[in-house]
């Protein structure tokens, strides 16, 4: 077998770099689990083979360069992975390398691309700069709603919630992860009504505002198509069920429709620590794929699952710079609501999408208020105010804050 292992590699300008966390089985040894670990995921097998030429060895054969506490540094040749193919990449170094026994667990932690390879990718179409364009904000974060219930309203009355939370500040009304073309809510009728709703919304309060709509599932780009021949100017994906190569061939599709990305699934394999693909890796690929807006998570605030380092860890490999894909608007969505807001912030930063569910309807008085509320607290976070201040002077953010804070 190949020597894989190499202390004093140091990664060319043209390789993939992947960091891997492991912990090999009883009775196996480090060195020998990583030979195995690099093998697998690139050139090599389980044995030496005859069919290895040399020159294959030397061209694509990667190194192990670091090994620390677990943690493996592996730097693989561009020319190991096709270009602009995320499917294949991920299935090179987040594949068979999860089955084999000699390891009892491991996590892969990062993917980074060399300039070859990232530059292979379209990335987002729009990303922040193309966002704030389209709804004319050039600074503030954005606030948006999640129609609720997830499933169970018709056409008209998903509609009316939109309206309702678009009337009253909020720039983005979106569906529920779960929510595509049910019997009681088919995906045609709903885009029509929504965008009819959008429109009456746009007029009356002299703002932009996004209507993202799900079109996850086998009839994808006829769904985007749909919303865009109807005026539409957003699609929601689920990214983990409907796959890299779903993505990258809605991206293709040049729709012109912001593309938001659910997360829905991930930490299935994001959140165990020791086992599994970390969500870094997740965004990135979604990045490369051509997803404008990301649910990254919350820091530490809401219902979900994410801590506040890895959240902004996350946010800020999303909007670096990166051989010039555009950078990704970060949505923070779970359990949030007002009184939450401030702190979701000044943590995510400004290119942020904070998204309320049960947080505006679960207002005491329905809906409109609960949007008030929100945007109310979202003026106070940027003008400086705390929130009760402005709580004094409005009696929606005021009841929302008595409510939430109440209640945890």
């Amino acid at each position: 077998m190949a020597g894989y292992m190499d202390a004093r590699y140091a990664p060319k300008e043209d390789d993939v770099v992947c960091t891997f966390r492991m912990k090999n089985a009883r009775g196996v040894s480090t060195g020998y689990a990583v030979q195995q670990l690099v093998a697998e995921s690139s050139i090599g097998t389980w044995t030496d083979i005859a069919t290895m030429k040399p020159e294959i060895a030397r061209k694509l054969g990667p190194k192990a360069f670091s090994l620390r506490g677990g943690v493996v540094k592996v730097a693989y040749p561009a020319d190991d992975f096709e270009p602009g193919n995320a499917s294949q990449i991920w299935s090179a170094v987040c594949g068979n390398i999860f089955g084999m026994k000699i390891l009892d667990s491991l996590r892969v932690e990062d993917i980074e691309l060399p300039k070859k390879l990232a530059r292979s990718f379209k990335g987002p179409a729009l990303g922040v700069p193309g966002i704030r364009r389209m709804l004319g904000v050039p600074k503030r974060p954005l606030v948006g709603t999640i129609v609720k219930p997830k499933v169970g309203l018709n056409e008209r009355e998903h509609a009316h919630v939109a309206y309702e939370a678009w009337a009253n500040g909020l720039d983005l009304v979106k569906d529920d992860e779960n929510l595509c073309s049910m019997s009681f809510n088919r995906f045609e009728k709903r885009v029509v009504e929504v965008l009819k709703a959008r429109e009456r919304a746009e007029r009356e309060t002299g703002e932009k505002k996004l209507a993202v709509l799900n079109v996850s599932g086998p009839k994808m780009l006829q769904r985007a198509e749909f919303i865009r021949e109807h005026g539409g100017n957003a699609a929601m994906v689920d990214i983990i069920s409907c796959g890299w190569a779903g993505l990258q061939m809605l991206r293709n599709a040049e729709t012109g429709l912001v593309m938001h990305g659910h997360r829905a699934g991930h930490a299935a394999f994001t959140r165990n620590r020791e086992h599994g693909i970390a969500m870094m890796v997740v965004a990135k690929t979604a990045r490369w794929c051509g997803i404008d807006t990301l649910h990254i998570g919350t820091a530490d605030i809401g219902k979900m699952e994410g801590g506040s380092d890895e959240v902004v860890a996350v946010r800020g490999a999303i909007q670096r710079d990166e051989f010039g894909l555009k950078p990704v608007f970060a949505v923070a969505s779970g359990g949030l609501h007002p009184a939450l807001l401030p702190g979701v912030i000044e943590r995510l930063g400004g290119d942020v999408v904070v998204q309320f569910g049960g947080g505006v309807h679960g207002h005491p008085r329905g809906t409109a208020a609960g949007a008030r509320a929100v945007r109310q607290a979202l003026d106070a976070t940027v003008e400086g105010e705390t929130l009760d201040a402005v709580a004094a002077r409005h009696w929606e953010l005021r009841e929302a804050l008595e409510k939430w804070r109440r209640n945890g």
